[in-house]
């Protein structure tokens, strides 16, 4: 019950009301964007970032935070945005995607980063893996996978896309 304050002023009074209200009101809507995952695209390639930010937010459990042109740009995001899951690619420059993740894992541990390379060999998802990142996609992976690959690495997996495994048994 809200108190009645139109003795003292009414204007007070019905300001009082609709603050109550609306914050009422608010307490009772599902929190979106909190419940998304919240992702950072960095690749130098405009076309792969514009064409993954197209394909995920299709996904009603992502939410693109920022895009990146580059390793620089992405350790600024991270630390700007704190995203769920940062999807690196790896040649990229002035700072690459190797770099970038030593140095967003160094400012922030619990970061969540997938590497992503058009190179499908094993030494490329290794240095990533040891450098600290959850994951490593090819650009040959498709949508499944790589949603597939977000999906694991948010609730705490490791992942590594199928080609990639199959090149490191």
């Amino acid at each position: 019950m809200l108190p009645d304050l139109s003795k003292h002023s009414p204007t007070l009074s019905l300001q009082w009301r609709s603050i109550a209200i609306e914050s009422t009101i608010k307490s009772q809507l599902p929190a979106m964007d909190s419940e998304k995952i919240s992702i950072v695209i960095a690749d130098d390639n405009q076309l792969i970032r514009e064409t993954w930010k197209l394909i995920l937010e299709q996904d009603r459990r992502f939410f693109i935070v920022a895009e990146c042109a580059n390793g620089a740009e992405a350790i600024k995001a991270a630390t700007k945005f704190a995203p769920d899951i940062i999807l690196m690619d790896i040649n990229m420059h002035p700072v690459n995607g190797f770099e970038a993740t030593k140095k967003i894992l160094k400012q922030a541990p619990s970061r969540k980063i997938i590497g992503i390379s058009v190179n499908n060999q094993p030494s490329y998802a290794r240095n990533m893996l040891q450098l600290g990142a959850k994951g490593y996609v090819t650009k040959d992976s498709t949508k499944e996978e790589m949603i597939n690959a977000i999906i694991t690495v948010y609730n705490g997996g490791t992942f590594i896309c199928e080609d990639i495994k199959k090149k490191m048994q």
